[in-house]
């Protein structure tokens, strides 16, 4: 019998503007689409999801807005360098920074200047060091690089008067190229020799344990020397440098974060033991590295189930494994990512199913009486689909050996010697209503392909109930002992009830045909 729903196809998911569509979700009915915001958008409301239904893709409530940075709070410190703050907390990816600076005419002569500095990073807390004049006027305005919008701000201030020794000292400290600084420092003494030193102290604010720590010295003549360091990426970093003056040392300090890697971090991943994961990171040895899983789960027989886990592992191995705590008979779409990379690797894997819940039987012990009626409960799909129900029928001496998952037994006619036991009985699951099925022991009538044949009197019997499930070539059985039958007998009055019950199935049957056609 072929299901209706199963031919339901939605096509491609609907596209959401400003969104990305993460993973592949099928066109099959149920399935779930994800959409994340892209950079510079967010969502107001919860997750961003379509669903294929009966009318195709279900709409979609929430969308993605365009995020306005609001500059605020903006100070000056070290003389010349400006830093503020950013809202809202949403923004996790780096910004560019425009910052146009004016200085004011001083006299009639001398007229007005204005230059436009660009800076780059994702600190909540941006901070700049400018090229100012000593004693002038300022007017800094802040802003937000096209295509994102902001909230400017501007700041007034003046520059204090040089009063420094010849011995000169540190101007200011800027960060070209992500990781390298540029010293600016004024002297009144042209081409003498200057010895810096350089702290640098890095940390992750997602590994506790991680802390990456350099100290040098360098010497060198120029006024405003480069020097390039050796960072992680996605770390935050404070940055000393001094320069060791004979008298009073001049110190500065500055703090930088470093983006994350463009290179994939993560290769040969690969499956072991159906649900273990290992791979291979070009991360630096023994440097503690946090991994995130993002895991979607979804199965074809069951549309309500849809299951998403997000959660992280650290490791300093190069060589990581672990192992997912998956259920049976899913298939899976599984996202890892190093969070100092930006690229994720996806892997596909399946579960094989496992056995399915016991059967919901009452037990029954009967000493040459009549059978009570075994009523048949649908059980649930939760480790595979089901595909059929057997009653079982053996010689009471075989009850301890019998092999739940024996696929040997004939039905009544097949059997080669009476001491066998044999199948009276097959219901496909797709024949079960969900109340229940009343099915008469040796009713005499055909189940499937068995006999339902009457029980031999005088015999001893062991009547089970067998639920099997079937997928991806894989069957895996469960069995309950419904009823112990001892020197067993039919009456007449048990003929009859026989009868009257053979007639009742046979009508549920003929109705449940009729309405699956």
């Amino acid at each position: 019998m072929v299901s209706q729903q199963s031919e339901i196809s939605c096509g491609s998911p609907p596209a959401v503007q400003n969104a990305i569509l993460v993973g592949n979700p099928t066109s099959s009915l149920g399935s779930v689409a994800h959409y994340v915001c892209q950079e510079g958008f967010e969502s107001p409301g919860e997750k961003i999801t379509s669903v294929c239904t009966e009318k195709g893709w279900s709409e979609i409530t929430y969308t993605c807005t365009e995020i306005v940075v609001e500059i605020h709070d903006v100070s000056v410190f070290n003389d010349s360098c400006v830093r503020w703050h950013i809202s809202p907390e949403s923004i996790n990816s780096k910004i560019m920074y425009m910052i146009n600076i004016e200085r004011q005419q001083s006299n009639a002569v001398e007229s007005a200047h204005e230059e436009t500095v660009n800076v780059t990073t994702d600190s909540r807390t941006p901070e700049v060091c400018l090229h100012l004049q000593q004693g002038a006027n300022y007017t800094v305005r802040v802003s937000v690089a096209p295509p994102r919008r902001s909230v400017p701000a501007i700041l007034d201030f003046q520059m204090a008067e040089d009063d420094l020794s010849e011995d000169g000292g540190i101007l200011n400290v800027s960060v070209f190229n992500d990781t390298c600084l540029k010293l600016n420092r004024r002297s009144m003494k042209h081409g003498s020799e200057q010895m810096y030193q350089v702290e640098v102290l890095g940390q992750r604010w997602y590994l506790e344990s991680f802390y990456h720590a350099t100290f040098f010295n360098f010497t060198t003549r120029d006024q405003a020397p480069e020097v390039c360091l050796e960072l992680y990426p996605a770390t935050d970093y404070t940055i000393n440098i001094t320069l060791l003056r004979p008298t009073e040392p001049h110190s500065a300090q500055i703090s930088l974060t470093t983006a994350l890697t463009a290179k994939q971090t993560i290769t040969n991943i690969s499956v072991y033991n159906e649900t273990c994961l290992r791979w291979r990171s070009l991360k630096t040895a023994n440097v503690e590295e946090l991994y995130l899983f993002h895991i979607w789960g979804q199965r074809w027989y069951q549309k309500a189930f849809v299951l998403e886990i997000v959660f992280n592992i650290t490791s300093s191995s190069q060589a990581p494994e672990f192992c997912l705590d998956l259920h049976p008979g899913t298939n899976y779409n599984v996202s890892l990512q190093a969070l100092s990379s930006a690229l994720p690797v996806v892997i596909y894997l399946t579960t094989q199913i496992a056995e399915p819940p016991l059967p919901e039987v009452e037990f029954s012990s009967v000493q040459g009486g009549p059978l009570p009626h075994f009523r048949l409960r649908k059980a649930k799909d939760v480790n595979g689909p089901i595909s059929s129900y057997q009653l079982l029928v053996l010689p009471l001496s075989l009850e301890s050996t019998f092999s739940c998952g024996s696929e040997g037994m004939t039905s009544f006619f097949g059997n080669t010697s009476l001491a066998d036991g044999y199948v009276a009985a097959e219901i496909l699951a797709s024949d079960v209503p969900d109340n229940a099925l009343e099915i008469p022991v040796g009713d005499r009538l055909y189940y499937g392909e068995y006999y339902n044949a009457p029980l031999k009197p005088g015999h001893d019997y062991c009547i089970l109930v067998r639920i099997t499930s079937e997928w991806n070539k894989v069957r895996r059985y469960s069995c309950a002992i419904w009823a112990e039958v001892k020197d067993s007998s039919l009456t007449p009055q048990q003929m009859v009830g026989v009868g009257l019950g053979s007639v009742a199935f046979v009508t549920v049957l003929a109705f449940l045909s009729f309405s699956a056609v």
